[in-house]
């Protein structure tokens, strides 16, 4: 049975994001009390009344390919349109663009609610949410007329089209093709993979967002330029008209999500594929980082969304299960196996995990709301933030599923209770959109050196200036040492040291928030209760062990060199 976490997302937005300071601005005024309370129990009853009761099917039956395209389980096209026809894709769009211009973090918390509910359905707008970010910063004013309304309701969707078969993560290295057509427009050709939601019967048309090279483009990332292209072309009144040769070639098959079918579309077979430039030609990687950068943060919020929903199913079954003694008890008799100590220690951790990561990914939303006010160092903020809110938010929710299962001892590792699902859709997230060793040397090689160290600097002083706890305040001064030291480093050993820096850092920046969280937690109710647990473990428990990789986040790389590649075949 799944419960919208919506107490513990109000706390987050009031003492985390700061809600009120945003709706104290002319921008956000509208994110009054009153609103956001409604947002959240409503988008709660969407998602417990629709989408939840359809995740079993999403994983069993799956989104299935036929010759005229892709077809979703049913229940999903209802659920989607009335996900539609309730306005949850216009919460944080401008207003300008048909959207309802209520704050990032609030759509963070919409999005949360329906992917706890149902991860691999939540893609779909998850991913559309991208396409209206590049479109809004970079689209010409005819292309955000014809498009942006309907994106913003949802009832188009949108992808994003970068991975190509030959190319992986090196983007450079993509070969689809772009030739100009003399009106403005572009005949597209090639084939493009891993694309999430890039077909499906949930809407009338799909807005595909298309990385493509241009006749006599420079190599590499520099001759790159984005291109949007329709499943079907616009009529004159702008409603969706002839087809525009994007095919699915096939879905994959996937160790989860199978409710988010992830295609392999071939563009142009019949040279028939037309789509416009977006922004400037050999403006492709601008625009794809606008859409990059929102996505590694809906990413990490996966990983929030995904441990929301394994620990409620651990908790539902520590609960009823009942097995053996209490250890210690004068009585014989079985109990839940919620009284059994190294359950609970599963348990808290679990909830300590999923509220820390909470914390981290819905700080770093409120900061995409504060650079919009225009407010000092806000976007430095959020630039070092992100890839700690994907890598490490991602990392929490494969914890936390793993723990899940653990929970539920041997059932777990059994389909039918639902345990190995969220570990199975879980697993794609630290990959995706940037693998998370691609965050930890954005991190150590970009990030750290911003304004000459001043943002991490800031970030650091900022941690020493709140926190109390001794242990924290040791990671918090390690992280400084280590994080100062990078720049004296070589390429390699950056490198070697960056995944545990990452760690380190995204952990003291947890304990930070969640250390803040447990004094403000100061209710008698179970809510409350709970949350000064949660956070004093956190502080007393998992703090202490990221304090164990400062060994690893000060090594050298040469042992990785040490042998020849030969030798892991040994």
């Amino acid at each position: 049975m799944f419960t919208p976490a919506t107490a513990d997302q109000r706390f987050v937005l009031d003492h985390i994001v700061g809600i009120a300071d945003l709706a104290a601005t002319d921008r956000f005024a509208a994110a009054s009390d009153d609103v956001v309370d409604a947002v959240l129990e409503g988008v709660g009853q969407l998602a417990a009344g629709e989408w939840a009761p359809l995740l079993r099917a999403g994983d069993t039956v799956g989104a299935k390919w036929t010759p005229e395209g892709v077809v979703m389980p049913d229940g999903f096209v209802k659920a989607y349109h009335d996900y539609v026809e309730g306005g949850w894709g216009t919460i944080g769009v401008p207003e300008e663009f048909g959207g309802q211009g209520l704050p990032f973090a609030i759509q963070t918390a919409v999005l949360d609610t329906l992917g706890s509910a149902n991860m691999g359905f939540a893609l779909a707008p998850t991913l559309t949410v991208g396409a209206i970010e590049a479109l809004a910063h970079h689209g010409s004013p005819e292309q955000q007329a014809l498009y942006l309304p309907h994106l913003a309701t949802g009832e188009w969707t949108g992808t994003m089209n970068l991975t190509e078969p030959q190319a992986g993560s090196d983007v450079g290295a993509l070969r689809s093709t772009a030739t100009p057509l003399g009106d403005g427009k572009w005949s597209i050709k090639g084939t493009k993979i891993y694309i999430s939601f890039g077909d499906h019967d949930m809407a009338p048309n799909i807005v595909h967002l298309v990385l493509a090279r241009t006749p006599g483009a420079p190599a590499g990332t520099k001759g790159i330029s984005l291109f949007l292209v329709p499943k079907y072309r616009l009529n004159a009144d702008g409603t969706p008209g002839d087809f525009n040769d994007v095919r699915v070639v096939s879905i994959e098959h996937k160790m989860g999500l199978h409710a988010s079918p992830t295609c392999v579309l071939s563009f142009g077979d019949n040279d028939d594929c037309i789509g416009e430039l977006i922004g400037g030609e050999f403006g492709g990687i601008r625009a794809m980082f606008t859409m990059m950068n929102n996505a590694r943060l809906n990413v990490g919020l996966q990983g929030v969304q995904v441990a929301e929903a394994a620990t409620q199913a651990a908790v539902g079954y520590a609960l009823e299960r009942v097995q053996s003694a209490r250890a210690g008890s004068a009585s014989k008799e079985s109990v839940k196996i919620v009284e059994h100590p190294d359950v609970r220690r599963m348990l808290l951790r679990m909830k300590a995990q999923t509220q820390a990561a909470r914390a981290l990914v819905y700080y770093a939303a409120a900061q995409v709301d504060r650079a919009a006010l225009g407010e000092a160092g806000a976007q430095d903020r959020l630039e070092i933030l992100t890839p700690l809110a994907k890598a490490h938010g991602t990392d929490l929710g494969n914890e936390v599923a793993s723990l899940g299962i653990q929970v539920h001892g041997g059932m777990g590792y059994i389909e039918e209770t639902g345990a190995a699902q969220f570990f199975r859709d879980a697993r794609i997230t630290p990959i995706y959109e940037g693998t998370n060793g691609i965050q930890a040397a954005d991190l150590v090689g970009r990030k750290l050196s911003m304004a000459n160290g001043g943002v991490f600097a800031q970030l650091i002083a900022d941690m020493r200036a709140e926190a109390q706890d001794a242990g924290l305040i040791a990671l918090i001064d390690a992280c400084d040492e280590i994080g100062r030291g990078m720049a004296g480093l070589d390429a390699d050993d950056k490198l070697a040291a960056s995944y545990p820096f990452l760690t380190m850092l995204s952990v003291a920046t947890c304990g930070w928030l969640m250390e803040r969280s447990g004094r403000l937690a100061t209710g008698d109710d179970a809510f409350s209760a709970m949350k000064r647990a949660a956070c004093a473990f956190y502080v007393a428990q998992i703090v202490p062990e990221a304090m164990g990789l400062k060994a690893a986040a000060t090594a050298k790389a040469d042992v990785l060199y040490s042998v020849p590649a030969e030798a892991f075949a040994a």
